[in-house]
């Protein structure tokens, strides 16, 4: 859904108003060709400095047409300019240098600016990229002799003197004071991937940015991939001239070849790639995550194997010999990679995540392996880490613990007894998310429900006691009750085996007397969930009540809701096979729990996911679902990429 400020939000409801929008039908024009009266204020752009105590946003100047960027203390929400657009304007041209993002050096002396960009595969990470120094606030481009727009993921060195980033599949490292370049991986080509990576990699496992500088400077660690073998597929380019060109992509499907790849590290000067000698296949393993560990030049690897059940955790010295095997996870299904890891204590412990219990909980880990204790205990899972205070010794973690459609912040002792406090608000029933400070004092907090639009306050912690808002969305909700729009009722549906949660959106004029034809939203993989207390209002459900149809979604076993490992896995190998059953007993279930359902009349849809699992559903069980819509849908396992394949039980 497209993001639009506030006063556009009222300005639009308003011209909506005045043509009737909330009077008459919904249409499909209105819904497609016009913007949403519905969309929200966010907060994006905004960076937490490196002090804790405040952060910065771009903000438009329209004496220069650019961009500036603000401080604001987090305490009291005064800002200052920190660079004003002046600052960004390029002394040949005169204009101002448009900004996609920034960065600031580790000494907050000098900052990187990323504009240009271009796309490669779903994201804008190409483009060129500009230093500022803000002591003598020289703007100066670099790479100027590599082709425009082909620099991908600049980053500081920890010393803040030099910049490496990526062209064309090779690496190059810059020296900012005398604007040297040093080209140090030679190998690049449209086969050889260096310090970024293919298309399956970014697409399955989120990696995009595919280098890493040691704490002191002298080396840079990358990922290689070897695409040669990988079988190729061909898109179809029919728009840039009146003759189609092919757009081949390597693309390993089921059972097929992958990319052979692996980490290198080499001297930030150039020389030779040390590569590092991890056992096995580099063909048939995946190396998803690498990192040196802060304050030093040892590198913490994670490898999965093809079948994905086996992740081994590797500590390697740049420049040196050692490799080491500290810690191995296994599962009989298949294993998440550990996105939250944070170093403590000196770095001599890290956190880890394990379903090892049957739940996702948090643990601590010696850097050696050897010492594993949990943090967090009990019969829930621990989403994601929303940050760690330090000088308090506190976790905080997005969980729930009897509500698996809402989520809530919750702190434990990282040394304790792992019983979890509640930290957000206790009236707020929904889904709560924060971005907190590095130093765990203050965070951004966004709260939302299927019946409240996004609000977004400032809030200290260690109570998480609000300070501020700083997004207040209610206008939109009140251009939605304007509008006549439904809201979602919640229920939960018995299947025998297992209770799922669904929720029903019914038509404005509803008349429990009469049956209503119901059309089921679905999408029913690992990826992702769709019942979910959270605001999102879908104005083609609408469109649909309005044409005298129920709308309803049902959360089957296997979708991505923090309901334990046996819920989440017990779709290991059964996709399409389990999901289809769920969905099939579920509206079956509500059938019999709401006799305004017309059963003879029973519609399905989905995208992706939902898409294949319409398909499953309806070819299934034809005499449930008497028509269906499933679009990119994946209607056979070998047609779909190695990494994926994984969890439908192929590789």
């Amino acid at each position: 859904m497209k993001r639009l400020h506030l006063p556009s939000v009222l300005l639009l409801a308003g011209l909506f108003a005045m043509n009737g929008f909330a009077q008459v039908p919904l249409t499909l024009e209105m819904i497609y060709k016009q913007r949403s009266p519905l969309a929200t204020q966010s907060f994006g752009g905004m960076k937490w400095l490196k002090d804790g105590n405040g952060y910065s946003r771009l903000e438009a100047n329209t004496d220069t047409e650019g961009m500036d960027i603000i401080r604001y203390d987090a305490a009291t929400g005064n800002k200052n300019v920190m660079i004003p657009a002046s600052n960004l304007i390029v002394k040949e041209t005169g204009a101002p240098l448009p900004v996609s993002d920034y960065i600031w050096s580790p000494d907050n002396t000098k900052m990187l600016i990323f504009t240009n960009t271009r796309r490669v595969w779903r994201q804008n990470t190409r483009g060129d990229y500009w230093v500022l120094n803000l002591q003598s606030g020289e703007l100066r481009q670099l790479g100027k002799s590599l082709p425009a727009t082909t620099l991908m993921f600049a980053k500081f060195s920890p010393d803040n003197n030099k910049v490496a980033y990526v062209s064309n599949n090779n690496i190059y490292v810059e020296d900012i004071a005398n604007q040297t370049i040093t080209q140090i991986t030679f190998d690049g080509n449209q086969d050889i991937v260096n310090g970024t990576f293919d298309w399956v990699y970014e697409e399955e496992f989120g990696c995009r940015d595919g280098f890493r500088w040691s704490a002191d400077s002298k080396y840079i660690a990358y990922w290689q991939s070897d695409t040669r073998g990988t079988g190729v597929f061909y898109m179809i380019n029919n728009v840039d001239s009146i003759y189609p060109s092919l757009i081949p992509l390597p693309y390993p499907k089921v059972g097929t070849t992958n990319s052979a790849v692996k980490v290198g590290v080499i001297q930030a000067g150039g020389g030779t790639t040390q590569w590092i000698p991890i056992p096995g296949d580099e063909r048939n393993n995946y190396i998803p995550r690498m990192e040196f560990i802060p304050n030093s030049n040892e590198l913490m690897i994670q490898q999965l194997n093809r079948l994905q059940n086996t992740n081994k955790v590797w500590i390697a010295e740049a420049g040196g010999s050692k490799l080491e095997n500290i810690l191995t996870e296994t599962d009989a299904a298949w294993v998440g990679l550990n996105d939250n890891i944070n170093w403590v204590d000196k770095e001599k412990f890290f956190t880890w995540t394990s379903e090892r219990d049957g739940w996702k909980h948090l643990y601590l880990v010696s850097r050696d392996g050897k010492n594993m204790q949990p943090i967090t205990i009990g019969n829930y899972d621990v989403e994601s880490v929303a940050g760690i205070d330090m000088s308090q010794g506190y976790v905080y973690f997005i969980s729930t613990m009897d509500n698996y459609t809402q989520r809530d912040l919750f702190r434990v002792k990282l040394k304790g007894d792992g019983k979890p406090e509640l930290v957000s608000p206790k009236d707020q029933k929904g889904q709560h998310r924060y971005s907190m400070s590095p130093t765990g004092k203050w965070a951004i907090h966004t709260f939302n429900s299927s019946t409240t639009p996004p609000m977004i306050d400032m809030v200290a912690f260690p109570k998480g006691n609000s300070v501020r808002m700083l997004v207040d969305n209610s206008a939109v909700k009140k251009v939605h009750d304007d509008m006549g729009l439904q809201y979602k009722e919640f229920v939960k549906v018995d299947i025998g085996e297992i209770i799922l949660d669904a929720w029903v959106l019914k038509p404005k004029d509803f008349d429990p007397a009469k049956k209503y034809p119901v059309i089921v939203f679905v999408y029913g993989e690992p990826a992702s969930a769709t019942v979910q207390d959270n605001w999102g209002p879908n104005l083609f459900d609408q469109y649909l009540l309005q044409q005298g149809y129920i709308v309803v979604s049902i959360e089957n076993r296997g979708a991505n809701v923090p309901r334990g490992r046996e819920w989440r896995k017990s779709i290991y190998g059964k996709i399409g096979i389990l999901n289809a059953s769920d969905q099939a007993k579920g509206i079956v279930a509500m059938g019999k729990m709401f006799p305004y359902f017309d059963m003879t009349r029973i519609g399905i849809h989905g995208w992706s996911g939902g898409g294949s699992s319409t398909l499953n559903a309806m070819f299934q069980y034809p005499d449930i679902y008497h028509t269906g819509v499933a679009v990119a849908f994946v209607a056979d396992q070998k047609l779909y990429d190695s990494i994926s394949g994984t969890l439908y039980g192929t590789s």
